[in-house]
């Protein structure tokens, strides 16, 4: 967690952030756009651990999720530390969820512990994919598989 504070002396917030998607944002966007019930969020590294943190917090928020590289190191690694926790009162309706790894050695130990957890958790309503990329930079990732991560998620490929 020091290593947190050096990184961003401030932290916290990310439920502000979330209610606004939520009670101003969604509503917004559907004032401006033809829309569909359906949602989904996307991000990379910080804002990946955002997606993921949404993801087990309020999952009810999205039908889809895709994290590139998630900062899952951060807050002691919070989330992998308390996944089953969070999966063992996952709503009922579906969801999906896609997440790739890269080489980085501060992110890659972290998506692959909690690949191996949904890997041993029964969650029936969640599909789930992970992306396992050792050729991939921290920097490359998104570019490299965004395509696939899109098109999985998108055309409900199981």
């Amino acid at each position: 967690m020091e290593k947190d504070k050096e990184i961003t002396p401030v932290v916290g917030g990310s439920e502000k952030f979330r209610a606004f998607i939520k009670d101003e944002l969604f509503s917004e966007i559907d004032k401006r756009y033809r829309t569909m019930t359906e949602k989904s969020i996307i991000g990379e590294s910080a804002s990946g651990l955002f997606v993921m943190e949404t993801f087990f917090l309020t999952p009810e928020m999205f039908d889809s999720y895709i994290a590139f590289d998630p900062s899952l190191w951060w807050n002691n690694h919070y989330l992998v530390r308390t996944a089953k926790e969070h999966l063992a009162k996952f709503p009922t309706p579906k969801k999906r969820l896609w997440f790739a790894g890269s080489d980085a050695t501060d992110v890659s130990p972290y998506t692959k512990q909690l690949a191996d957890i949904f890997k041993t958790e029964t969650v029936p309503n969640l599909m789930w994919k992970y992306s396992d990329e050792p050729k991939e930079k921290h920097t490359t990732i998104f570019r490299a598989t965004k395509e696939k991560a899109i098109i999985w998620t998108l055309n409900k490929i199981e």
